[in-house]
């Protein structure tokens, strides 16, 4: 995106795209246009000044359409590439990766493979390290993995099927010493249990898609001056944080509002009296931050909640509405990365890149091979899976 922005009349592309309003067309346009400005040799002379050579690393998640960009910057610069095929999980949704036999190896042909497990050697668990390399070859044969061969650092959580949702948050509890961090990793498909743990698991926060899906539906519905707004308001805030009761909450207000009320208002319903006095985007925010200010309130989804309020102040100080805010939110957001808590809660998808001591896999039976293998290698010190066998044996 910043690329084609850049070279807006060589790259062609309708300014319409970089708002993202229809991502399954918008982000293919976008990379059609940056590859169309590499083949037409138009940026040669300005890498070739600006860079010796290019190292591309997580190859194995290049599509076909990024793969063809990477082939074309190779015609100008030397080009090396690094990948792993067993950790190529984002072949979905119409996303075809790039074949590692077929078509990565003939443009880059091989020049050696890692076999030293640095990370866990730096960790002290340099055992555990290489017994996931062998996990690795086995689950890349379709073989099985036996938990009960595993070295320490692995602990196998046997779950019953009567207490499955209790074992799995005390495994999402696991003691973390000083400085250490966990990646409690769930069902990619089920966005709504993982969001339902993190909000019952003390500390623990969701890891958000970066195109926070959740923030732009809401950006493009929420009209502060017509009914039902504070309805809407409300039932977001509850998606983000424990302890605002919205059921409980709204009637109070309606109570609160009519005079019939026989204890004095909250800090909170304070402000959800002043945004229907007064209903902007601004007020808004104040009964955001009101309700996240609340005793006992836990912000369970840090990331929505910052960027909505965020976005909520640029609507109301920068004459934008809040969708195009919400927007620009997200692509800053994007651009500057994001903040984990000690105890955060995603997918293979969310978590993949990310590290931690502690990984904790709650449905290994719900992942293929390659999922599985992703989420086995995110811990650096210590690995908990939860499952009703020993034997793990995904699809390929």
């Amino acid at each position: 995106m910043k690329l084609i922005s850049r070279f807006p009349s060589r790259s062609g592309y309708d300014p319409a795209i970089m708002l993202l309003e229809d991502p399954s067309h918008d982000y293919p346009a976008i990379r059609a246009s940056a590859i169309s400005l590499l083949s037409g040799r138009h940026l040669d002379r300005v890498l070739q000044a600006s860079y010796a050579y290019v190292m591309v690393d997580e190859y194995q998640d290049c599509n076909e359409a990024q793969h063809a960009f990477v082939t074309w910057l190779a015609q100008s610069l030397r080009t090396y590439v690094l990948g792993d095929p067993m950790q190529a999980i984002f072949n979905f949704g119409g996303n075809r990766l790039v074949d590692w036999v077929a078509e990565v190896v003939v443009h880059f042909p091989p020049i050696g493979a890692l076999s030293t497990p640095w990370r866990w050697r730096r960790a002290g668990t340099e055992e555990f390290g290489r017994w996931l390399l062998q996990a690795r070859g086995l689950l890349e044969a379709g073989q099985p993995v036996d938990l009960r061969t595993a070295p320490g650092e692995v602990k196998w959580v046997r779950i019953q099927a009567a207490t499955a949702d209790a074992q799995r948050r005390a495994a999402a509890l696991v003691r973390l010493q000083d400085g250490e961090t966990a990646l409690i990793i769930g069902d990619s498909r089920n966005t709504a249990g993982r969001q339902r743990l993190t909000s019952q698991t003390a500390g623990a926060t969701t890891v958000e898609s970066v195109d926070l899906p959740d923030l732009i539906s809401f950006s493009r519905t929420f009209v502060p001056t017509v009914e039902q707004s504070l309805n809407q308001l409300v039932n977001f805030a509850a998606s983000a944080m424990t302890g605002v009761g919205a059921a409980a909450f709204l009637p109070r207000v309606e109570i609160i509002r009519s005079g019939r009320n026989r204890t004095a208002p909250t800090p909170a319903e304070h402000c959800a009296i002043a945004f229907l006095e007064t209903p902007t985007h601004g007020s808004a925010a104040d009964l955001l931050q009101c309700l996240s200010r609340q005793q006992g309130a836990h912000i369970y989804r840090p990331e929505l909640l910052r960027c909505c309020l965020a976005a909520l102040r640029v609507a109301t100080t920068g004459g934008q509405t809040l969708y195009a805010a919400a927007a620009q939110i997200r692509e800053r957001n994007r651009m500057l990365g994001r903040p984990l808590s000690r105890r955060a809660v995603g997918s293979t998808l969310l978590l993949k890149g990310l590290e931690a001591e502690i990984a904790v896999i709650l449905q290994p039976d719900e992942m293929n091979a390659r999922n599985l293998y992703v989420a086995m290698t995110r811990g650096a010190k210590q690995l908990l899976i939860c499952s009703q066998i020993p034997v793990l044996q995904p699809p390929r």
